[in-house]
């Protein structure tokens, strides 16, 4: 085998394999955050275009409660929207992360420093994407609550 100046021993590339493992890891648990949020977003999207045609054929309080419901919609939306956003940006730290293990093992640069910081930004985005996931759970939550005029809805059996 020959080893010229930039030889590097197939056992260096390894144990940065080895270290770049969990990243690698970590990015596929934030691809299937992603897929949760846009297909959160994709069933947003489709009940308010459902309300659309209900709410041009409203009227009255029946009008009122269609803005209100779009209203908390649109908001969802941008919060999953937000979520997604951050998600994605710290996958990219993530990727980042991944190169400078290659690139300081490869190279005599030390990037030892950067990598940390890169990795604490990473979980900073993530768990932003994670509170504001969670809050749109809970406006979800509450605007999906039973009118209570259902709730106590009789019906004449006289008829």
């Amino acid at each position: 085998m020959v080893e010229g100046p930039n030889y590097i021993p197939v056992s260096t590339v390894a144990d940065v394999v080895r270290i770049a493992v969990a990243p690698v890891f970590l990015l596929s648990g934030i691809a299937s955050f992603v897929n949760v949020c846009t297909t959160r977003l994709s069933r947003i999207v489709d009940r308010s275009r459902d309300i659309e045609p209900r709410l041009l054929a409203s009227r009255g309080t029946e009008h009122d409660r269609w803005i209100g419901d779009l209203k908390i919609l649109d908001r969802r939306m941008s919060l999953v929207s937000w979520a997604t956003a951050l998600s994605v940006v710290s996958a990219l730290l993530i990727c980042l992360v991944v190169v400078l293990l290659f690139a300081a093992s490869l190279s005599r640069f030390r990037f030892g420093s950067e990598i940390a910081i890169l990795f604490i930004a990473s979980m900073l985005a993530i768990g932003a994407a994670f509170a504001v996931f969670l809050y749109e759970t809970t406006i979800a939550a509450r605007a999906v609550r039973i009118r209570s005029e259902l709730l106590q809805h009789t019906v004449d059996d006289s008829a």
